[in-house]
């Protein structure tokens, strides 16, 4: 009676083992599906983000008195705008960019040092590579978060070079690398 219950427990033994394996593969890919969601829904914020940054931008740019449309200098300029004795607020706070985790964003200058546009910092690949809206479709085959640029509908004059943290103007395809 002793050998049958050897023989029994080593079946035991490897039904447990089993199932602890069939249980590793489920957890792993279960977290892989959660992180995939997880930057699919970092993506949605960006992309939230920089649309209200476009528009702040460009009701800053709408807001300014007389016929010269002036743009931020900084992006705290959109928070509070005293360019005239009614105060404006064009942007509730700098959001914080859900790729980097920071508040430090790219900033698209004109060669006057005006802002036309934000960009995110991380150099991490995108997942979503198609099926943008008009205003975003420019962001189709990016290569990085940095590269998707949220540029205002109301630059006077071509982008400069952005600076220090930023990614040059492609002159020769007519957007951003």
């Amino acid at each position: 009676m002793t050998g049958r219950r050897s023989r029994q427990g080593g079946f035991t033994y490897i039904a447990l083992l089993l199932l602890v394996a069939i249980m590793g593969v489920w957890l792993a890919a279960t977290a892989n599906v959660w992180h995939l969601r997880q930057q699919r829904d970092k993506e949605q914020e960006l992309i939230f983000i920089g649309h209200q940054f476009r528009t702040a931008i460009e009701r800053y740019a709408a807001s300014s008195a007389g016929g010269a449309r002036r743009l931020p200098l900084r992006l705290e300029d959109l928070l509070l705008d005293e360019r005239s004795l009614e105060k404006r607020r064009h942007l509730r706070r700098i959001y914080t960019d859900p790729m980097t985790g920071g508040t430090e964003w790219g900033l698209v200058r004109q060669a006057d040092g005006q802002i036309v546009g934000v960009h995110s910092l991380s150099t991490d690949t995108p997942l979503k590579t198609a099926g943008f809206e008009a205003k975003d479709s420019g962001f189709s085959d990016k290569t990085s978060y940095a590269d998707w640029v949220f540029l205002a509908a109301v630059a006077t004059a071509a982008p400069a070079a952005r600076p220090n943290n930023s990614v040059p103007r492609n002159p020769a395809s007519g957007g951003f690398k």
